[in-house]
């Protein structure tokens, strides 16, 4: 009897028992209480797990600037522990804490590279007075304090810069009568040093240059300054370069209207300090850029002028560990802008971590300033610190698979802009302790064509099988393949497999919990019914695609419990007499009912008396249950509605809902509805204004009889003047009437008598 192993995560085993001289068929991998189950003694069963080693552990640095003893940059320490050797499991963590802590007084190195196109000639003025004033200001910050000069023009190619003789010799324009240096790409102007002199002096002596477009050849300068550290000085310390400029930058891609295709190389091809291939490679794209700045722990400032803020800005958010601010015509504000910027940069620390091997993956925590955690990408970074604050980062590195022939890995983090890493060497637990006991060319490996090793053949080159019987150019013949074929179907090995010498290997899934099985790999172990999105409803085991329930439960996902008790009503029947159990849950009988068990009733007789008391107390603080209510009015959800209208109707609900009106002391009525929603939570919503019985109101009354008295006396007035309209209207009618039957001219007065009388003669006739 040999060893059963265990060598995969998720507690899964190897397990290969040897009984009577042969391996057995059972699989080596397997789950520990399978394995148990099968036989196999925890003796014999290994169940290697990872662990964490610290193999370089010096403490963070204790330092005073105003300390007599000054430490070199490699003698201190801000982050801890510098190497540790993690042994990897697949599928398990492991976790480890690493400490960061801002030194005082730690060394910097500062390049300041500078933009000599025309349109730069006053900013030229500032600096050259700069490093002498930055010498002296810096002293507040280190006492170990490096400067350095470089400058930059553009590509010296058409259409970049004008390649006619004259303005190669000058390219400034002859208006102006200003003499300009020949055009280049990025010149080394000083190497790092320590005499702010020195730097005044030779950016004195600088010249303006001039080119034809506006974007600038930036990017190349940048490019040169990050990975020419010899050239430039850089030592192993906080390394600072401030790009000074008034314009745009060009970039990959970009060199191809200089007929330029070759993608910059990212090396370095300083000459007598002159970059010597601006003509041959293109431009560096950003992410290039920001490798090697990242890889060369250079954090940048990038000062420029107001209008190209937004551009840079822009840029900063795809350079980590960089900064914009205002490009100054004073050089003290120039000076404030970078020790500022520094300030800021530092006091943010970012965790990053070289490339990974295939299939690790790694999670980050941070512990900073006053407990705050951050998760996620934000647990890599640590805001706010200042110098001897002390952080942590929480670290789990896991792998899910081995690598090929198991060897180690490297990896390192480090944070952004600092020169200090960790050093973590990953070993991968990929073979038990019982495979150095294997026994090479085995006769128990079909006549030596493999070595036994934990109960199992591991098969030499050519040969597969379980007793490695089988040559590689054997396993493809139709004899061996019907033996992988059940009831002689077409499916070889059910698809889930391949035939290897007659016999089914299963294949492996990615969740080593999911398995296939059976001698045509026709049964699997994750193909069964779910409930709540559970496998076998968590009630179960599955076996060959059938849920195996565990005791009181069944059904084809196990999710119907056998268990009673929660059917049981206060009266101790199940379901109240009024419905049955089915799988732990009543099912009422009669639809009245509701309830866990069937004792709810919200539309039954004397519901809205029942909860009468609870809902005035609850609801308008009154009633015989005033000061018990919290106590005992607290079974149901108050929802309060303006008017009678807002209430919930019968016909609008899909569970039975009860209309009530009750009195109160007062002679006020009260609307609610009560209901019981999902058979347990019950809901009650109420008018929240009462309907009381108003008295009278003397005002109105009296108001309304004086008006009822003027209104009728004018009625009244209305009436009378109204028939004397008439009857004048008859009595002038009626003296018309007997006007127009008078016989007397009504034009002479019948009683007056002319004292004249006329006598007619008739015989006269008029002659």
């Amino acid at each position: 009897m040999v060893p059963c192993t265990l060598a995969q995560s998720k507690i899964q085993v190897f397990s290969q028992v040897v009984s009577h001289g042969e391996p057995s068929k059972s699989a080596r991998c397997d789950e520990l209480q399978s394995l148990i189950t099968k036989g196999c003694t925890k003796a014999k069963i290994e169940n290697p797990r990872g662990s964490t080693s610290i193999n370089k552990n010096k403490a963070v640095t204790n330092r005073k600037k105003d300390m007599a003893e000054k430490l070199k940059a490699d003698q201190i320490t801000q982050i801890q522990p510098q190497k540790l050797t993690l042994n990897l499991r697949s599928g398990e963590a492991q976790t480890f804490k690493l400490k960061f802590k801002r030194a005082e007084d730690y060394p910097i190195d500062l390049y300041y590279l500078m933009d000599l196109s025309f349109s730069m000639k006053d900013d030229l003025e500032n600096v050259k007075n700069l490093g002498t004033d930055l010498m002296r200001e810096m002293k507040e910050v280190t006492s170990d304090f490096k400067i350095g000069f470089g400058s930059f023009v553009e590509k010296t190619v058409m259409p970049y810069i004008s390649t006619t003789p004259a303005r190669l010799l000058n390219p400034c324009t002859s208006t102006n009568n200003d003499t300009c240096t020949s055009p280049f790409s990025y010149k080394n102007v000083l190497k790092l040093t320590e005499n702010g002199k020195e730097f005044n002096s030779l950016v004195s002596k600088q010249q303006i240059s001039g080119n034809l477009d506006s974007p600038e050849g930036g990017f190349d300068a940048i490019m040169q300054v990050a990975v020419c550290g010899d050239a430039i000085g850089w030592r192993n310390v906080t390394r600072l370069l401030v790009f000074s400029t008034d314009a745009g930058f060009h970039f990959a891609g970009d060199g191809k209207l200089g007929g330029i295709v070759l993608p910059n190389d990212g090396k370095c091809h300083l000459e007598n300090n002159m970059y010597t291939m601006s003509h041959y490679y293109d431009y560096p794209s950003i992410a290039h850029l920001v490798q090697k700045l990242s890889d060369n722990n250079i954090q940048t400032i990038f000062a420029v002028t107001e209008e190209f803020q937004p551009v840079y800005k822009e840029l900063k958010n795809l350079i980590p560990k960089s900064a914009v601010g205002t490009l100054s015509s004073n050089s003290s504000n120039v000076i404030k802008l970078i020790i500022d910027s520094y300030n800021s940069l530092s006091s943010e620390v970012i965790l990053e971590n070289g490339k990974l091997p295939e299939g690790v993956s790694i999670t980050y925590k941070s512990i900073c300033k006053n407990g705050w955690v951050g998760t996620g990408e934000n647990g890599r970074k640590c805001s706010n610190i200042s110098i001897g604050d002390e952080v942590s980062f929480e670290i789990a590195i896991k792998s899910e698979k081995c690598p090929p022939q198991g060897k180690s890995e490297t990896i390192t983090i480090k944070p952004l802009g600092f020169t200090e890493n960790v050093e973590i060497v990953l070993n991968f637990i990929c073979e038990c302790e019982c495979s150095k006991d294997g026994k090479p060319l085995s006769e128990m490996c079909h006549n030596g064509n493999g070595t036994f090793e934990c109960g199992a053949c591991r098969c030499n080159e050519g040969r597969i099988g379980r007793l490695c019987e089988c040559s590689t150019d054997e396993v493809r013949t139709d004899d061996l393949d019907a033996n992988c074929r059940k009831d002689n179907g077409t499916d070889i090995c059910s698809n889930n497999g391949d035939c290897v010498c007659g016999t089914c290997e299963c294949k492996k899934r990615e969740n080593p919990e999911e398995r296939y099985s059976g001698k045509f790999c026709e049964c699997d172990n994750f193909n069964c019914d779910r409930s709540s999105n559970k496998l076998c409803g968590g009630h179960g085991r599955c076996e060959c695609r059938v849920c195996i329930c565990d005791a009181n439960y069944t059904g084809s996902a196990c999710d119907c419990s056998l268990d009673t008790s929660t059917c049981l009503a206060a009266n101790k029947q199940i379901c109240n007499g009024r419905g049955t159990c089915e799988c732990g849950v009543c099912k009422c009988t009669n639809p009245k009912f509701q309830g866990p068990t069937c004792e709810i009733c919200p539309t039954c007789s004397g519901v809205c008396a029942e909860h009468k008391d609870c809902v005035q107390c609850r609801a308008f603080d009154t009633g015989e249950k005033k000061d018990t209510c919290e106590r005992d009015c607290s079974y149901f959800n108050l929802i309060r509605v303006k008017d009678r209208d807002k209430l919930p109707q019968p016909a609008d609900q899909s569970y039975p809902l009860s209309h009530c009106k009750e009195r109160d002391a007062n002679d006020c009525w009260f609307y609610y509805t009560y209901a019981v929603r999902n058979h347990t939570e019950r809901e009650v919503y109420v008018v929240d204004t009462l309907e009381c019985p108003a008295g009278p109101d003397i005002i109105p009354i009296v108001a309304g009889v004086v008006a009822g008295i003027v209104l009728i006396g004018l009625a009244l007035l209305l009436i009378w003047k109204l028939l004397m309209i008439i009857h004048d209207r008859r009595e002038f009618a009626k003296f018309e009437k007997e006007k127009m039957n008078a016989k007397w001219d009504t034009g002479v007065n019948p009683i007056y008598k002319s004292a004249v009388t006329t006598v007619f003669n008739p015989k006269y006739e008029g002659k």
